[in-house]
């Protein structure tokens, strides 16, 4: 089963200094079908002016990944961790027993972020945090596994969750398959930018494909794409 989820049907809120769009329930949008998919509890869409963003504010039991679709997002936290993580690049904090941190826009122009929220398999732990580089040529015609729990992802930022976060650029005419350990996983699939095809589903840029049932996708680029996949448990 492959439910496309449009873009213009996301919940969301303009705050001026933060438009955001949900692809599931988050803050004040609540749709009860769209609670969580699999251990997947939140993907937003988010744009962050220039000079604004995040202040500190706690989280606890939570894997909390970000991908950096344009600009950068630097990160500090009660643990002593600071950083910046450009376009193209992702980074990982697990929020573990509990963390405080901010996020912010210190770019001259605006930032946009996917943030996808994953329940850990296991409360508590120390928290941690980590960013990495992944240069676009490494997915160019293929999945990469940019954040996981799943054995055999050594490259992957590790969360502590039987889940992994894919990230994949194909050029207009190319062609990939991902292939799921079981039916039961449960896939979400966006492109960050271009147009595809799934399975004979059309998704434009920033739509969501929510995936189950299936033992694995077949992708057509419909332009140049490049797309961000989440693999979780049931």
């Amino acid at each position: 089963m492959i439910e496309h989820r449009p873009f213009a049907s996301l919940g969301g809120a303009n705050h001026g200094w933060l438009d955001a769009k949900h692809h599931f329930s988050f803050a004040e949008y609540h749709d009860p079908k769209r609670m969580h998919w699999g251990a997947m509890r939140v993907w937003n869409d988010d744009t962050i002016q220039p000079g604004t963003g995040f202040p500190p504010h706690p989280h606890a039991e939570m894997e909390i990944i970000t991908y950096v679709r344009e600009g950068a997002i630097t990160h500090q936290d009660d643990q002593g961790n600071k950083g910046r993580t450009e376009a193209g690049d992702v980074q990982v904090m697990s929020a573990g027993s509990g963390i405080r941190h901010a996020e912010y826009n210190r770019e001259p122009g605006i930032t946009r972020i996917f943030q996808i929220w994953i329940f850990p398999d296991e409360r508590g732990g120390k928290p941690s945090w980590g960013t990495k580089p992944f240069p676009k040529g490494e997915r160019s015609g293929s999945f990469v596994a940019l954040a996981s729990g799943m054995q055999g992802d050594d490259d992957a930022l590790p969360i502590r969750a039987n889940a992994r976060v894919l990230g994949a650029s194909l050029k207009a005419g190319e062609t990939t398959e991902y292939r799921f350990t079981d039916a039961t996983r449960h896939g979400y699939l966006v492109p960050n930018i271009g147009r595809v095809e799934v399975d004979g589903v059309t998704l434009d840029a920033r739509d969501g494909a929510a995936i189950t049932g299936v033992e694995s996708i077949h992708i057509r680029a419909l332009e140049d794409t490049e797309l961000v996949l989440v693999d979780t448990a049931a």
